[in-house]
């Protein structure tokens, strides 16, 4: 058995598919300058698929932190000069041959180190002491909920838990430490963990086998903080103003005199990633509006208002509504859809680039959750889930180098981001809109008759989330035309017409989520108005799939 399943511990019941994340040789896609970084923390990341979580758990703690990949963590490690490690889980096995092993510098560093699971065993190993696969003990793994019990006080627990007490974890893990190295004590088991935590406390380094930075251990994002601003002596006072102050520098540093062309798709990702490239090099910046005919309900006036007039950014609005449509018949192919939607993308940019004297770079807001869903993480054959449009690099022929401020943020980050340059908060406050629009969000073929009884569809759904005060408490809502036709009556007439069905998830970033649970009157109210408002729909239904098993969007 290994250490994965790293976990099933997600909404829905389902084991999450493979871990995805950035090929070691994405990160250099955007030719990002050297980085002007506070205090922070590496969090090396061996493949685990809640190594983004450690990240968010260090950043509460008001501690910078970066993920990079083991392939990447020397790299990273003399970049960052950080205070402090991380060693995340893995899906390998320690004993395996070729199974990831962190530099060496790092325990050369004479830094603290804190172990999560994988991360305790290749400590352990690489140190002299010793793992087995769980098959080999006998013993089986420890998946779940269990129970540990605090037998010595040690740092990573001051002010926390005390010794003889007992407190919940959540573990995931098959293979285990059975000979720790030389240094180590134990500071706490459990029942299939006899070195649930170890603790050299000379060296300030610390394994522990269970996974602090889910919800399910409890005071993990405790421990976590305990590790990042005690046992590492940060201060605890990152803050989102000056992550601002460092992406300006960064883009000043990257940019130079050039000219950046940044494509606003009406999305909060777009917007924030445009306002700060602004505040960095002024009117350096051309903003492109690409009004694909695609977008919600009066959105594309709203954002041609709140950058020409409220911002006073250079934008070009290029209306190619025909050109996305045409382009877009009888293709019903979900990955094609998107694929050409990235490819016009660029072919407008493109044109728009020359039509203002050039541009040396492009400007996207991409987001973690985009890169992780969209490239494997070792390279392999693992499944990429969905293409991101504005994940992959750009065509040769450009000749642009991208600029993507806001590539290791997560959406909760961004909104934070938002407010402090200053967006309205209706504004940075809405809800997640993908790159591609309501492309993905109609299955089978796009039309504009199909986008035009969506569109209305969708403006009453979120009218009626609104008016119940249910807004902010949703991360995603919105409605999706089906290709399905079913038998309805209305008056005295028979009708044959769409179906639409309606989606609300909650999430705090986007890579997992739960339903939202409206009650049966407000979905009654929200079919009767679809249904009596919208020419074309005559049947309403509501997603209770999770993610995962499913993806927020439907396509």
């Amino acid at each position: 058995m290994r250490n994965w399943r790293d976990l099933p511990i997600w909404t829905g019941g389902g084991a999450l598919p493979n871990r995805l994340a950035m090929q070691p040789d994405t990160l250099s896609d955007s030719v990002q300058p050297d980085s002007i970084l506070p205090d922070s923390i590496l969090i090396v990341d061996f493949g685990s698929q809640v190594t983004q979580l450690i990240a968010r758990r260090v950043r509460e703690a008001g501690v910078y932190s970066e993920i990079a990949p083991f392939t990447q963590a020397e790299e990273a490690f003399h970049r960052m000069k950080p205070k402090g490690i991380v060693l995340s889980g893995s899906p390998a096995s320690v004993p395996d041959e070729g199974s990831p092993r962190a530099p060496q510098c790092l325990f050369d560093s004479g830094l603290p180190i804190l172990g999560i699971c994988y991360g305790q065993q290749v400590m352990t190993h690489q140190l002299g002491g010793e793992v087995r696969p769980g098959h080999e003990t006998g013993e089986g793994g420890e998946f779940g909920r269990a129970f540990l019990t605090v037998t010595k006080p040690c740092a990573l627990f001051d002010g926390l838990w005390e010794e003889g007490e007992r407190h919940q974890v959540w573990m995931s893990h098959g293979d285990k430490v059975t000979r720790f190295a030389d240094g180590f004590e134990i500071v706490a088991t459990s029942d299939g963990a006899p070195f649930a935590v170890i603790a050299d406390e000379a060296r300030r380094y610390y394994g522990i086998q269970f996974h602090p930075e889910v919800v399910h251990t409890p005071d993990g994002a405790k421990l976590i903080a305990n590790f990042a601003r005690h046992v590492c002596g940060l201060a605890g006072d990152w803050t989102m103003a000056e992550f601002r102050a460092t992406k300006i520098a960064e883009i000043r540093e990257q940019v130079g005199d050039g000219k950046v062309i940044c494509g606003l798709s009406g999305g909060v990702d777009s917007a924030v990633a445009a306002v700060l490239i602004h505040e960095a090099i002024g009117d350096q910046l051309t903003c492109v509006f690409v009004d694909h005919g695609l977008m919600r309900m009066n959105e594309a006036e709203q954002v041609v208002t709140l950058f020409r007039d409220h911002y006073n950014i250079p934008l070009v609005h290029v209306d190619v509504e025909e050109q996305f449509l045409s382009g877009l018949a009888g293709e019903t192919d979900p990955e094609k859809k998107r694929k050409f939607i990235g490819k016009t993308f660029i072919d407008v940019f493109e044109e728009e680039a020359r039509k203002i004297g050039g541009a040396d770079f492009l400007a996207q807001g991409t987001l973690y959750p985009d890169v992780i869903e969209s490239v494997s993480f070792t390279g392999g054959p693992s499944v990429t889930i969905k293409s991101h449009h504005n994940v992959g690099g750009l065509p040769e022929r450009m000749n642009m180098q991208l600029v993507e401020p806001l590539r290791e943020l997560f959406k909760d980050e961004v909104r934070d981001l938002g407010r402090e340059l200053g967006l309205p908060d209706v504004f940075v406050g809405r809800h997640p809109f993908p790159g591609p629009g309501l492309a993905i969000r109609i299955p089978g073929e796009v039309t504009k008759e199909r986008c035009d009884i969506l569109r209305k569809a969708d403006a009453i759904y979120l009218d009626e989330i609104r008016k119940a005060g249910l807004y902010d408490a949703i991360w995603q809502a919105f409605a999706v035309l089906l290709p399905v036709k079913t038998v309805g009556v209305m008056g005295d007439g028979r009708t044959y017409d769409s179906v639409c069905a309606l989606r609300a998830v909650t999430s705090t970033d986007g890579m997992t989520a739960d339903v939202y649970p409206f009650d049966a009157g407000f979905l009654t109210q929200c079919a009767t108005r679809i249904v009596n408002e919208v020419k074309g729909i005559n049947r309403v239904v509501y997603d209770y799939t999770s993610k995962p098993p499913g993806t927020i969007e439907w396509e």
